[in-house]
């Protein structure tokens, strides 16, 4: 049984003891989408460290039509924000890449975005005393359903240890808008929501991490297979190390 109140309590400590040793008195930088990660995490900042030393950044590409949402948060929590508009950056790379006579891959035009918001986020952070706050969970992370060196990068990752559903209640203690917390989640590119995309619920993800159970054989076989492929996304860069004999 997920013991909400108890693991919240040890997140927003752990937000502390990690700030202790890796950026006293520094500033928490968390991109805000608008959607229930970046909101939860957001508020165990504000309760770990005062809403005085956590900043929203905003990052639509063009115009985002739930912004709104992102807003919203801000304003809940009480924090200091700030807006960038990617379109610029965004294009201005697509440009080039069809300049050089490139056509660029659905792959690139989809993870461009979210790379180059993991950038802004750490210009505003070195300029702002930061420390960039990673957003992934534990869920996203096991089918490796974010983008490498984009949404995946970060300094720190409060809720990469624990699942959606458990995300969701951490969210529903903390006393979030319930719109944020139980907003539909999507790559806000495709029009599909992420459960369409992968061809799954989180529910049926989040049993099979926490007890191994899954009961459609299927499902199971494409969350292995999405499992495997994506592990190197958590590992250290790999490099080659020489052996001391030709040291």
């Amino acid at each position: 049984m997920f013991q909400v109140e108890k693991v919240t309590a040890e997140i927003i400590k752990w937000i502390q003891d990690w700030f202790e040793e890796n950026g006293k008195g520094c500033n928490a930088v968390i991109g805000i989408s608008g959607g229930k990660d970046s909101s939860i995490v957001a508020a165990l900042c504000v309760e770990a460290l005062g809403k005085d030393r956590v900043i929203g950044i905003l990052m639509p590409n063009g115009e985002q039509c739930d912004i709104a949402d992102s807003r919203q948060l801000v304003e809940h929590l009480g924090i200091r924000n700030y807006t960038s508009n990617i379109k610029d950056a965004y294009d201005n790379t697509l440009a080039s890449i069809k300049a050089a006579g490139l056509e660029p891959s659905n792959q690139a035009i989809i993870n461009l975005a979210p790379r180059l918001r993991m950038t802004t986020l750490y210009a505003f952070s070195q300029t702002l005393n930061g420390r960039v706050v990673n957003t992934c969970n534990l869920s996203e992370d096991w089918i490796g359903y974010s983008t490498r060196y984009g949404d995946s990068a970060g300094d720190f990752g409060p809720i990469a240890g624990i699942t959606v559903e458990e995300v969701l209640q951490v969210g529903e203690y903390l006393g979030l808008p319930d719109n944020l917390v139980h907003k539909v989640p999507s790559d806000g590119l495709s029009g599909m929501s992420d459960e369409d995309k992968i061809g799954f619920t989180y529910a049926v993800l989040d049993k099979y991490i926490r007890t191994g159970v899954c009961e459609d054989e299927e499902t199971k076989a494409k969350i292995d297979r999405m499992n495997k492929m994506n592990a190197f996304k958590l590992k250290p860069l790999p490099f080659y190390k020489p052996d001391e004999s030709l040291l």
